[in-house]
């Protein structure tokens, strides 16, 4: 009898779980830095400013039992262009087609905000297994006030879990993937266990170059770039080492931001080069050669050719 209780001991625990989360938050609250560091891959594009996520981005995260596939979508913000719409779309979408919704705030923040609150409605509607996580916790000076927000929160809706994090600091992470973990279905490995994301190489190179872009123009260029990878070859040198041959256009509204992204004798498209190079090549662990130009595309975000390549 007792044999036959430790098989079937055995047997549960080698059960494999498997299952999609989706990152869900307004813009600014640390979506993408906090997929990055579940994931420990740079998998999204990081930067301070709004609408830095336009596609949803898988990022995967393989456990002894389990794996977790994450889905960073755009943040909700109000639509200005078609672009804009494309994204809140994309982020809705994936709020209900998902196992377990992950529910990022900003610890800061007093109460319930315009926006929070049309996610928060949203994520009723779609009664999936939602965990609440409060981000930014190393921000936050006075205790009371995050309980009292966690307090309104659980006022509003049933979470699985509240868990307070730091995702920059890489605080109380492992909780949020064991909490994950536990409330997952058993299924099998989508991905090989290798892999951390489903993004092409193309994209990743697209998603770093205008990451670099984004934090090397701060606010002289709004939002109003993308990137386009027209070439990504592999070769060997003389040497017989691999280099990878990639050429890049970086679009932009005004022939004013053309002049600003280029710089000086060219010297600001040679800093986001330079560092967009050195991140892909210690993502892919080979060699670059990396080329970029600049051209105007004169309201590209309202564009339904260019903007189709946003949508899920």
């Amino acid at each position: 009898m007792g044999q036959e209780r430790n098989k079937l001991k055995m047997k549960e625990e080698k059960k494999f779980k498997s299952g999609f989360v989706s990152v869900i938050g307004r813009t600014n609250v640390g979506k993408s830095t906090l997929v990055n560091a579940l994931v420990g891959e740079k998998v999204a594009a990081v930067a301070n400013k709004t609408q830095t996520t336009r596609t949803a981005i898988k990022g995967i995260v393989n456990r002894p039992n389990a794996q977790i596939i994450f889905i960073d979508t755009p943040g909700i913000h109000k639509p200005r262009t078609k672009l804009n719409e494309t994204m809140i779309e994309t982020a809705f979408t994936f709020a209900k087609d998902v196992d377990i919704i992950l529910f990022v705030i900003d610890a800061t923040s007093e109460e319930i905000g315009r926006g929070d609150r049309k996610i928060l409605d949203k994520i009723k509607e779609a009664k999936t297994k939602t965990i609440l996580l409060l981000n930014k916790i190393d921000m936050v000076q006075n205790k009371e006030k995050l309980l009292h927000l966690i307090d309104v929160y659980r006022k509003e809706y049933h979470f699985t879990a509240v868990i307070p994090i730091s995702a920059s600091k890489k605080q109380n992470l492992e909780e949020v993937l064991d909490e994950i973990e536990k409330n997952l279905k058993e299924g099998p490995a989508y991905y090989d266990i290798e892999e951390y994301t489903d993004q092409t190489l193309r994209q990743l190179a697209e998603e770093m170059i205008r990451e670099k872009a984004l934090k090397f123009l701060d606010d002289e260029v709004p939002h109003g770039l993308y990137v386009e990878v027209e070439k990504m070859k592999l070769r060997k040198t003389k040497e017989k080492e691999e280099i990878y041959d990639v050429e890049a256009t970086i679009y932009c509204l005004r022939e004013s931001h053309k002049g600003i992204i280029i710089g000086k004798n060219g010297s600001m498209l040679k800093k986001i080069g330079t560092y967009a190079r050195q991140e892909l090549e210690r993502m892919l662990e080979t060699k670059i050669n990396l080329k970029l130009w600049v051209k105007v595309k004169e309201d590209w975000q309202n564009k339904e050719n260019i903007v189709h390549k946003f949508k899920v």
